[in-house]
């Protein structure tokens, strides 16, 4: 009886492995995009000379604002860099001698191209909004980049500090728009 019910179960898992039903042709997958490559992580030295080069486009670019600009908002907005990026250079310079990496006194030829770029320019409200937003955009990488893989565990705090800083300017140089 028993050897009936295994010859019986063995021969039902046979004819169920016969009677499948026809599977459509499998569709085209679409193509995937590449992957991003993960952006390059800088050295300390690398983070330190690119962040201080921002915080001092950031603060002589917004006095320039407050000199120039006789939008209420673009001033207000001004002086919160202005006191916020002070902190940061601050907060960067302390963490650098630390590691005998000093902030330079001078803005990398990007941020010194942009600065001389706002000194000339005619229409300069939507110009500073412009330039602002795009040094922004790339302090929130650097920073997000260095305090997730940064190699100095004393920077790596620092970039995290400054991080919402730079989120925060960042949205409200868009709600300038």
């Amino acid at each position: 009886m028993r050897r009936l019910a295994i010859v019986t179960v063995v021969g039902v898992s046979l004819l169920a492995g016969c009677a499948r039903k026809e599977q459509p042709a499998p569709q085209p997958r679409p193509p995937r995009e590449a992957p991003r490559p993960a952006a390059e992580v800088p050295s300390s030295a690398e983070y330190v000379a690119t962040a201080s080069s921002i915080d001092l486009f950031a603060i002589r670019s917004a006095e320039l604002a407050l000199t120039r600009s006789r939008n209420e908002r673009i001033r207000a907005v001004a002086r919160a860099i202005i006191a916020d990026h002070r902190g940061t250079s601050g907060q960067l310079s302390f963490g650098g001698r630390r590691l005998n990496l000093l902030p330079r006194a001078t803005m990398q030829p990007l941020h010194r191209r942009l600065m001389d770029e706002l000194t000339l320019a005619v229409n300069f409200d939507p110009a500073w909004i412009e330039r602002q937003t795009s040094v922004h955009r790339a302090a929130v990488e650097l920073h997000a980049i260095y305090a997730a893989r940064g190699q100095s565990p004393t920077l790596r705090p620092v970039a995290a500090a400054a991080l919402p800083t730079e989120r925060r300017h960042l949205e409200r140089l868009r709600s300038l728009r």
